[in-house]
């Protein structure tokens, strides 16, 4: 790819204050302590915490593009404690303290993002605002109030504040708002200068980054090693899948994880006429609380990024630059945005961009390691993976090491999910659930009644 095609990925990217030049492929077989395949947050994390905590060891990222061309350059910007499962299911799951445990753990991770960025010099546009989730329309406050209850059941009330109509207002003015619950927890961020300072750092530490290095085969035992088309790296210790949703392009790896679209639109710079219409001054994360998940983002140059779900499935988990620009989705967010801010009609829209997200089976991360095999894993973050790779690293790095985190009790440790469904059944179920709550948003905001296949649709996506 180009240094074009690179930029305009996202406008992240675009706008990461860095030349996005290629680092140097992999010429010849090497040898190094830990090989990771994937230079996004996740195998970045591991390297930068196996290099800070282990100096001496050797450490290579293997990367098919740059660091950061996948998940981790494209996302909404959004550093939040939260969960693929919610405080809800993860109790009916595990129980109120391995819930709680989850859930703090990523808010130490939240902080430890900001701590690192920091230490390392990366201008990574920390905003610590919180987060604050909407009931749009009077059909999604039961849910918020559910939620509300969930975290009184995990001993985590405290921590949330449930606001009246009037009091969203005050913070931000959205269209048909009853209701919202607000947390101090999480900020916002630039991922791609995240993203490219973080590879930076882990090249100051001594690690070794190999881009446009596509890995062909994984190999696992006392020979355990990347294959790519210039040579191996053979890894004495462990080798780390850091791959996320672009795992599914290997074939020992084509079902642990559903790649699933998100879509991103972003609008120009608001003029200072149109932010004192709005408010949102302290630029809180901003969700809602459809099924097709939405959510906001302030930027730092005063934009509004509005994000989605809805790119359709394609058959065979196929990964495709068509998807990233999928024109009928990026229509559909930009006349949501419309909606939820009516006095931004006619404002021009500068960017719309897309990416897979891995999604396991049962919607829960895995974060583990097997000494006997050397193999790795972190993924499955199901598009809440800013907070969670970071988490990810500093397991793993312990793991690999031997070293106590304090983390190894979690219950996302050492797990692993049920593949996948074959196609054509994979297809047609994925298909017909995104196509199924896209109708159920509809009919509740409409206020309609429910489709009549609503209960089957909630019964196969639970979680």
């Amino acid at each position: 790819m180009s240094l074009a095609r690179y930029a305009d990925t996202s406008f992240w990217l675009e706008d990461a204050r860095d030349a996005l030049t290629p680092r140097a492929s992999l010429q010849r077989s090497e040898e190094v302590d830990v090989a990771i395949l994937g230079a996004g947050y996740t195998g970045l994390w591991t390297a930068h915490y196996l290099l800070r905590t282990n100096p001496g060891l050797k450490v290579a990222v293997i990367e098919r593009e740059i660091a950061g061309y996948g998940a981790s350059g494209r996302n909404g910007g959004w550093c939040s404690p939260r969960f693929p499962l919610s405080a809800s299911a993860m109790t009916k799951r595990w129980g109120p303290d391995a819930a709680r445990a989850v859930l703090q753990a990523l808010q130490f991770a939240v902080d430890a993002i900001a701590a690192t960025a920091e230490s390392e010099e990366i201008d990574a546009c920390f905003r610590p605002a919180g987060t604050l989730t909407l009931a749009r329309g009077a059909h999604q406050l039961p849910a918020l109030r559910g939620m509300y209850a969930a975290y009184e059941r995990i001993g985590m009330a405290d921590r949330y504040r449930f606001l009246q109509p009037d009091e969203v207002a005050e913070r931000v003015c959205v269209t048909d708002v009853h209701g919202g619950l607000y947390t101090p927890d999480g900020a916002s961020i630039h991922p791609g200068r995240l993203v490219r300072g973080l590879a930076r750092a882990v090249e100051a530490h001594g690690g070794a980054i190999y881009e446009q290095t596509t890995v062909t085969e994984i190999r696992s035992g006392t020979n355990a090693r990347l294959i790519t088309e210039a040579g191996s790296v053979r890894a004495r210790k462990a080798i780390v899948l850091a791959g996320e949703a672009y795992l599914t392009r290997l074939p020992n790896f084509h079902r642990a994880l559903l790649p699933v679209y998100s879509l991103i639109c972003l609008t120009e710079p608001l003029t200072d006429a149109q932010w004192s219409q709005i408010g949102w001054q302290h630029g809180e994360n901003l969700a809602s609380l459809r099924n097709t998940v939405v959510y906001l983002t302030r930027t730092p140059d005063g934009r509004i990024l509005f994000g989605s779900r809805g790119a359709p499935y394609t058959f065979g988990s196929q990964i495709t630059d068509v998807q990233d620009r999928h024109a009928q989705t990026l229509s559909l967010i930009q006349r949501m945005l419309i909606a939820w801010f009516p006095m931004l009609a006619g404002i021009r829209f500068t960017h719309g961009w897309g990416g897979p997200v891995g999604m396991p089976m049962d919607w829960t991360p895995a974060v583990r390691f097997d000494p006997a095999s050397r193999i790795a894993f972190a993924g499955g973050y199901t598009g809440q993976g800013v907070a969670m790779a970071n988490l990810a690293g500093q397991m793993l790095a312990g793991k690999i090491t031997g070293q106590t985190t304090g983390f190894e009790s979690l219950p996302f440790a050492n797990r692993r999910s049920s593949n996948w469904i074959p196609e054509p059944l994979r297809w047609l179920i994925v298909r017909y659930m995104q196509g199924a709550f896209l109708r159920i948003d509809e009919a509740a905001e409409a206020e309609r009644r429910a489709p009549f296949d609503a209960p089957l649709a909630q019964f196969l996506g639970r979680h």
